[in-house]
């Protein structure tokens, strides 16, 4: 049984720093990403932060980049989201996906264009809460 656990949200002032963290296991087959999604009530789900497992490409929404940082360490299992300069606008539940297998290849294209639809599994999620 697959299993994704998020941890290390809460609440920050803008300006500040959260490090999200997604401890990942039960499953043989390793995805060809993982990423990090965002949503708040009333709205989709929004794709912030896809890392490439193979060789660690990321891919970022243009409305983070610069401030947020997602890596992997393999031997943990584990995906990470370093979020600085927070903004309030950054507010919302945020979850960890895994991606498709390496297999299949269109699938694997889409979860690097952050589409939602293209990830197999999902955390619980993780509320962050930034105060202006």
């Amino acid at each position: 049984q697959v299993q994704l656990v998020e941890s290390g949200g809460g609440s920050v002032q803008a300006g500040g720093s959260l490090r999200l963290s997604c401890a990942a296991s039960g499953y043989s087959d390793s995805s060809a990403s993982m990423g990090w999604f965002r949503q708040v009530p009333g709205k989709e789900r929004e794709g912030v932060a896809v890392i490439a497992t193979r060789d660690s490409s990321t891919y970022y929404a243009d409305s983070v980049k610069g401030r947020f940082t997602i890596s992997q360490d393999n031997a943990k299992n584990t995906v990470y989201l370093q979020m600085n300069s927070l903004k309030s606008e950054d507010t919302a539940m945020y979850y960890c996906a895994a991606g498709p297998p390496r297999t299949r290849i269109l699938d694997v294209i889409q979860s690097l264009r952050l589409r939602a639809s293209a990830f197999d599994y999902w955390g619980q999620g993780t509320q962050v809460t930034v105060s202006s």
